[in-house]
Protein backbone atom coordinates (compact mmCIF):
# COMPACT_ATOMS: atom_id res chain seq x y z
CA UNK A 1 0.00 0.00 0.00
CA UNK A 2 2.70 2.77 0.97
CA UNK A 3 4.15 1.22 -2.38
CA UNK A 4 1.14 2.53 -4.66
CA UNK A 5 0.74 5.49 -2.62
CA UNK A 6 4.33 6.71 -3.93
CA UNK A 7 3.75 5.88 -7.23
CA UNK A 8 0.53 7.86 -7.24
CA UNK A 9 1.48 10.78 -5.23
CA UNK A 10 3.59 12.37 -8.46
CA UNK A 11 1.22 11.76 -10.99
CA UNK A 12 -1.51 13.59 -8.89
CA UNK A 13 0.79 16.09 -8.04
CA UNK A 14 1.53 16.18 -11.97
CA UNK A 15 -2.05 16.58 -12.39
CA UNK A 16 -2.82 19.37 -10.29
CA UNK A 17 0.08 21.53 -11.96
CA UNK A 18 -1.11 20.89 -15.11
CA UNK A 19 -4.74 21.47 -14.91
CA UNK A 20 -3.91 24.74 -13.01
CA UNK A 21 -1.74 25.72 -16.00
CA UNK A 22 -4.60 25.62 -18.43
CA UNK A 23 -7.18 27.18 -15.56
CA UNK A 24 -5.04 30.08 -14.72
CA UNK A 25 -4.56 30.94 -18.61
CA UNK A 26 -8.57 30.38 -18.95
CA UNK A 27 -8.85 32.54 -15.79
CA UNK A 28 -6.82 34.98 -17.52
CA UNK A 29 -9.11 35.26 -21.00
CA UNK A 30 -12.27 35.41 -18.99
CA UNK A 31 -12.29 37.04 -15.80
CA UNK A 32 -13.78 39.69 -16.64
CA UNK A 33 -16.85 37.37 -17.15
CA UNK A 34 -16.30 36.04 -13.23
CA UNK A 35 -16.24 39.21 -11.77
CA UNK A 36 -19.00 40.87 -13.38
CA UNK A 37 -20.95 37.44 -11.47
CA UNK A 38 -19.70 37.97 -8.87
CA UNK A 39 -20.17 41.50 -8.42
CA UNK A 40 -24.11 41.12 -9.77
CA UNK A 41 -24.17 38.79 -6.72
CA UNK A 42 -23.62 41.99 -4.33
CA UNK A 43 -26.34 43.70 -6.83
CA UNK A 44 -29.43 41.38 -6.41
CA UNK A 45 -28.46 40.95 -2.63
CA UNK A 46 -29.00 44.88 -2.81
CA UNK A 47 -32.19 44.89 -4.87
CA UNK A 48 -33.90 41.99 -2.25
CA UNK A 49 -32.45 44.39 0.41
CA UNK A 50 -33.99 47.29 -1.39
CA UNK A 51 -37.26 45.95 -2.02
CA UNK A 52 -37.75 45.39 1.85
CA UNK A 53 -38.03 49.53 2.17
CA UNK A 54 -41.45 49.15 -0.06
CA UNK A 55 -43.01 46.39 1.66
CA UNK A 56 -46.49 46.57 3.09
CA UNK A 57 -47.32 43.94 5.51
CA UNK A 58 -50.90 42.17 4.85
CA UNK A 59 -53.19 39.52 5.21
CA UNK A 60 -51.69 36.47 4.50
CA UNK A 61 -52.31 34.99 0.74
CA UNK A 62 -54.10 31.51 0.51
CA UNK A 63 -52.02 28.65 -1.12
CA UNK A 64 -52.93 25.46 -1.68
CA UNK A 65 -48.99 24.32 -1.33
CA UNK A 66 -49.78 24.58 2.40
CA UNK A 67 -53.50 22.79 2.74
CA UNK A 68 -51.36 19.84 0.41
CA UNK A 69 -48.20 19.09 2.70
CA UNK A 70 -48.23 19.18 6.00
CA UNK A 71 -45.56 21.38 8.37
CA UNK A 72 -42.49 19.57 9.70
CA UNK A 73 -42.87 21.60 12.48
CA UNK A 74 -40.32 23.54 14.74
CA UNK A 75 -37.52 20.79 15.30
CA UNK A 76 -37.37 19.79 11.75
CA UNK A 77 -37.46 23.71 10.42
CA UNK A 78 -33.47 22.83 9.53
CA UNK A 79 -34.12 20.70 7.14
CA UNK A 80 -34.83 23.32 3.50
CA UNK A 81 -31.68 25.25 4.55
CA UNK A 82 -29.35 21.94 5.30
CA UNK A 83 -30.10 20.56 1.62
CA UNK A 84 -29.66 23.14 -0.13
CA UNK A 85 -26.22 24.28 1.62
CA UNK A 86 -25.55 20.37 1.01
CA UNK A 87 -26.63 20.68 -2.39
CA UNK A 88 -24.74 24.12 -3.08
CA UNK A 89 -20.76 22.93 -1.45
CA UNK A 90 -21.32 19.78 -3.04
CA UNK A 91 -21.58 21.41 -6.81
CA UNK A 92 -19.01 23.94 -5.98
CA UNK A 93 -16.69 20.88 -4.98
CA UNK A 94 -17.80 18.78 -7.92
CA UNK A 95 -16.81 22.07 -10.15
CA UNK A 96 -13.06 21.33 -9.09
CA UNK A 97 -12.56 17.84 -9.63
CA UNK A 98 -10.83 18.11 -12.86
CA UNK A 99 -7.70 19.32 -10.89
CA UNK A 100 -7.82 15.77 -9.39
CA UNK A 101 -9.84 13.08 -11.15
CA UNK A 102 -8.84 11.49 -14.89
CA UNK A 103 -11.88 12.14 -16.34
CA UNK A 104 -12.99 15.63 -17.31
CA UNK A 105 -15.78 16.84 -19.72
CA UNK A 106 -15.40 20.61 -18.79
CA UNK A 107 -12.83 23.57 -17.74
CA UNK A 108 -13.22 24.66 -14.48
CA UNK A 109 -13.25 28.43 -15.47
CA UNK A 110 -15.46 27.87 -18.56
CA UNK A 111 -17.94 26.38 -16.70
CA UNK A 112 -18.15 29.02 -13.82
CA UNK A 113 -17.97 31.71 -16.81
CA UNK A 114 -21.79 29.84 -17.98
CA UNK A 115 -23.27 29.11 -14.33
CA UNK A 116 -22.71 32.66 -13.28
CA UNK A 117 -24.05 34.03 -16.61
CA UNK A 118 -27.11 31.76 -16.28
CA UNK A 119 -27.29 33.20 -12.72
CA UNK A 120 -26.78 36.68 -13.63
CA UNK A 121 -30.01 36.24 -15.93
CA UNK A 122 -32.22 34.87 -13.88
CA UNK A 123 -31.75 36.82 -10.79
CA UNK A 124 -32.14 39.93 -13.39
CA UNK A 125 -35.42 38.86 -14.59
CA UNK A 126 -35.77 37.84 -9.94
CA UNK A 127 -35.08 41.77 -9.75
CA UNK A 128 -38.04 43.04 -12.20
CA UNK A 129 -40.48 40.27 -10.71
CA UNK A 130 -40.79 40.86 -7.16
CA UNK A 131 -39.88 45.10 -7.81
CA UNK A 132 -42.96 44.69 -10.31
CA UNK A 133 -45.13 42.68 -8.13
CA UNK A 134 -44.87 43.22 -4.46
CA UNK A 135 -46.98 40.45 -2.26
CA UNK A 136 -47.11 40.73 1.57
CA UNK A 137 -44.59 38.17 3.39
CA UNK A 138 -45.73 35.25 4.71
CA UNK A 139 -43.01 34.51 6.93
CA UNK A 140 -43.67 35.63 10.88
CA UNK A 141 -41.23 38.56 10.68
CA UNK A 142 -42.96 39.81 7.85
CA UNK A 143 -46.29 39.63 9.23
CA UNK A 144 -48.66 42.83 10.42
CA UNK A 145 -47.18 43.94 13.77
CA UNK A 146 -43.66 42.67 13.62
CA UNK A 147 -40.88 45.35 13.76
CA UNK A 148 -39.01 43.90 10.78
CA UNK A 149 -42.05 43.63 8.29
CA UNK A 150 -41.16 47.54 7.85
CA UNK A 151 -37.43 48.78 7.76
CA UNK A 152 -37.21 52.16 9.11
CA UNK A 153 -36.08 55.07 6.27
CA UNK A 154 -32.42 54.47 5.66
CA UNK A 155 -30.47 57.38 7.40
CA UNK A 156 -27.48 57.06 4.49
CA UNK A 157 -26.98 56.00 1.96
CA UNK A 158 -24.13 53.23 3.41
CA UNK A 159 -26.90 51.87 4.88
CA UNK A 160 -28.68 50.70 1.77
CA UNK A 161 -25.00 49.68 0.78
CA UNK A 162 -23.86 47.25 3.49
CA UNK A 163 -27.24 45.66 3.33
CA UNK A 164 -27.63 44.79 6.46
CA UNK A 165 -24.95 41.89 6.36
CA UNK A 166 -25.81 39.34 7.61
CA UNK A 167 -29.20 39.83 9.33
CA UNK A 168 -30.66 41.88 5.97
CA UNK A 169 -29.77 38.24 4.17
CA UNK A 170 -32.00 36.15 7.13
CA UNK A 171 -34.74 38.67 7.43
CA UNK A 172 -35.57 40.05 4.67
CA UNK A 173 -39.55 40.84 2.87
CA UNK A 174 -40.83 41.57 -0.31
CA UNK A 175 -38.65 39.34 -2.91
CA UNK A 176 -41.64 36.64 -3.18
CA UNK A 177 -42.92 35.60 -6.52
CA UNK A 178 -39.66 33.06 -7.42
CA UNK A 179 -37.23 31.42 -4.60
CA UNK A 180 -33.36 32.41 -5.30
CA UNK A 181 -32.96 28.79 -3.55
CA UNK A 182 -35.16 27.13 -6.47
CA UNK A 183 -32.40 29.24 -9.21
CA UNK A 184 -29.39 27.95 -7.57
CA UNK A 185 -31.33 24.65 -7.59
CA UNK A 186 -32.68 24.41 -10.44
CA UNK A 187 -29.20 25.56 -12.29
CA UNK A 188 -26.74 23.26 -10.40
CA UNK A 189 -28.42 19.93 -10.84
CA UNK A 190 -29.25 21.01 -14.48
CA UNK A 191 -25.64 21.63 -14.80
CA UNK A 192 -24.39 18.80 -13.46
CA UNK A 193 -27.38 16.76 -15.55
CA UNK A 194 -25.61 17.97 -18.62
CA UNK A 195 -21.56 18.07 -17.96
CA UNK A 196 -21.50 15.08 -14.87
CA UNK A 197 -19.64 11.88 -15.75
CA UNK A 198 -21.85 9.67 -13.03
CA UNK A 199 -24.90 8.79 -14.72
CA UNK A 200 -26.30 7.09 -11.55
CA UNK A 201 -25.93 10.55 -9.74
CA UNK A 202 -28.09 12.45 -12.39
CA UNK A 203 -31.91 11.02 -10.33
CA UNK A 204 -30.19 11.77 -6.95
CA UNK A 205 -30.24 15.65 -8.30
CA UNK A 206 -33.75 15.34 -9.94
CA UNK A 207 -34.72 13.97 -6.50
CA UNK A 208 -33.04 16.82 -4.91
CA UNK A 209 -35.00 19.41 -7.27
CA UNK A 210 -38.08 18.05 -5.61
CA UNK A 211 -36.94 18.01 -2.05
CA UNK A 212 -35.88 21.56 -1.92
CA UNK A 213 -39.50 23.35 -2.81
CA UNK A 214 -41.20 20.57 -0.33
CA UNK A 215 -39.04 21.52 2.42
CA UNK A 216 -39.16 25.41 1.65
CA UNK A 217 -43.18 25.08 1.22
CA UNK A 218 -42.84 23.20 4.98
CA UNK A 219 -40.22 26.43 6.45
CA UNK A 220 -42.61 28.58 5.09
CA UNK A 221 -45.65 27.28 6.94
CA UNK A 222 -44.08 26.72 10.31
CA UNK A 223 -42.95 30.22 10.37
CA UNK A 224 -46.82 31.18 9.18
CA UNK A 225 -48.13 29.16 12.33
CA UNK A 226 -45.30 30.70 15.02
Amino acid sequence: MPVYVDREAPKLWRKICSETTIEISLLAENWKIILGGIIFQYIHGLAAHGVHYLHQPGPLLQDSGYALIPELGEDKAYISETLFSFLFFSFVLWTFHPFVFQSKSFHTVLLWCRVLACLVVCQMLRIVTFYSTQLPGPNYHCREGSKLARLPRPESVVEVLLINFPRGMIYGCGDLIFSSHMIFTLLFVLTYHKYGTIRAARPIQCIRISAIPTSELQRQRWKEQR
